[in-house]
Formats: structure tokens, sequence, C-alpha cells
């Protein structure tokens, strides 16, 4: 019954535009109380709990602005928690657009304001909350993508909120910039550890937990590869042809940065000592 409820829902995503004020923006309900809302390429998520209403990252002070007034058509219940995802500024700006939030959630490496939000709760290593009907698990994902990222799963939805660190059939970012590969992989196995069913990105469309197996076994594949062909003596721009990872030929973004991805793993490779 679960799976079946996962595979109508996701598939209503591709015909569901509730709430939908432009193509540039929309919410779409994930679960009964999950909401997932997309601006432009960025993704957030937000729940209502019956006690207020839980946000996550404001994206920019305009996104923010223009959800704050759409959640208030959904409920009355007032935003009570802010979670930031991280604190990088595509995902992290406008906090203030949410109002006087009166519980904001970072880890504990974030910094002593994001944008202007001062963090009133910061954790180690896993920490959780309930509010109204609803817990939220917050596991950290150690370093990699970032070095304050974190994970949110909602509870009883079993549903996780994960930005950058994976997301569902969407090649990885460009060329892992200012990032250990490896510490990347090892925030990917984090997420691959934890308990859900949906998926809820921060960029691409919502996916499941069989999504972030299969990002990881890219990962992997990538990086096998790469090694390979460095060892073999092939030069970075052989290996941008030759490395095709032609079975993810249909994942988001595959033709914009697949090389980059391939280039981002030789120089990782390089400058960490597994080749020479």
């Amino acid at each position: 019954m679960k799976r079946l409820l996962m595979t109508l829902v996701i598939l209503s995503l591709g015909t569901s535009a509730a709430f939908a004020q432009d193509v540039k923006r929309e919410i779409t309900r994930v679960t009964g109380d999950v909401y997932r809302f997309q601006n432009k390429f960025h993704v957030n998520m937000f729940v209502v709990t019956g006690e207020g209403v839980v946000v996550t990252d404001p994206i920019n002070q305009e996104a923010a602005r223009w959800l704050k007034a759409e959640i208030a058509k959904i409920t009355d219940e007032p935003i009570t928690h802010l979670i930031y995802s991280h604190s990088h500024g595509d995902h992290a700006s406008g906090g203030t657009e949410y109002g006087d939030v009166p519980n904001v959630i970072a880890h504990r490496n974030a910094p002593e304001d994001i944008d202007l939000m001062e963090p009133t709760m910061r954790f180690d290593d896993k920490t959780s909350f309930t509010v109204g009907s609803k817990t939220f698990e917050l596991t950290y994902l150690g370093p990699g993508h970032g070095n304050d990222l974190i994970a949110t799963v909602v509870r009883p939805d079993d549903v996780a909120f994960v930005v950058d660190a994976v997301s569902a059939k969407r090649l990885f970012y460009r060329d892992f910039p200012g990032s250990n590969v490896d510490h990347w992989i090892e925030q990917v196995k984090k997420v691959n550890a934890l308990d859900f069913d949906f998926l809820i990105g921060g960029h691409g469309p919502v996916g499941n937990k069989r999504d972030v197996a299969a990002g990881l076994v890219y990962l992997e594949e990538l990086r096998a590869s790469v090694l390979k062909g460095l060892k073999a003596g092939k030069s970075v721009d052989e290996l941008k042809t030759s490395v095709t990872m032609a079975k993810y030929k249909d994942w988001g973004s595959y033709d914009q940065w697949r090389e980059l991805n391939v280039q981002g793993m030789a120089r990782h490779l390089k400058e960490s000592g597994a080749v020479y």
C-alpha cells in the first residue's frame, strides 16, 4: 500500500499544479501535510503540523515572501520553526521574510547568523523535535558538500528533505566545486542509511530511497572509471570523451554536467593522492 501511494503521488506531480501562481513557482502536496515548494531550479519543504508550520530553506527573499503568503492561504497556523539544510546562499538567503520565527535550527558548524537569521538551536550529530502531529529527525551528513549540511526526515510521513548531497535522477553539481568527493560520497551513504520513503531534494523531482542508492552507485562508478583511466595514463580531456556514464543519459543535467563531473573527479583523485 505504501509503495502504491508513493507511485500515485509521484505520478501526480506531473499534472498537479495545485496552488501554482506561474510556471516558475509552485507548491505541490507530497503527503497529506508535507508540501514541496519549487522556485525555478530550487526546492524547499514545509509541513503543517496542527500546532504550527515548519519551513525549511527560504531560498531567497522573493521566494520566501511569496511562500509565506501562499502558506497563509493553506493554513492559519503560524510559522513556528525554520530548519536550514545548510548555509549556502542559493538556498539559505532571505529568511527574514518568514517573519519573527521563534525556532531557527541549524547545524553547529553553521555561521553565527545566516543572512541575518540567528539560529536559536544548534546540534552536532543528530537531534529530533516534535510539533503537533509531526516529528522531525535531523541528521548531520558530515563534510563534503559544505560542512554544515543536514538531512531532515518527517514522521510519520517518512519524507526526507535532502539538499545538494544527492537528487533524484540528476547528475551531481558541475565539477564538485570546493569539495572532497570522497567526503561527498560519504554524505550520500549517510542519506542512504536513513529510513524514509519519499525524497524531496533541493533540486529535481520528488524521488524515493532507491534514487539515493542509484546516486551512490553513480558516484562510485564515476570514481572507479576515472581512476582507472588516470592510472592508464589518459588525460582529463580524453576521459571527458571516454567516460560517458551512458546508462545515466536520461538523468537531469547529463548533457551539461557529465564532462564537468569527470573533470571534478579527476581533479579530486589527483589532489587526494589517489593517483600520481
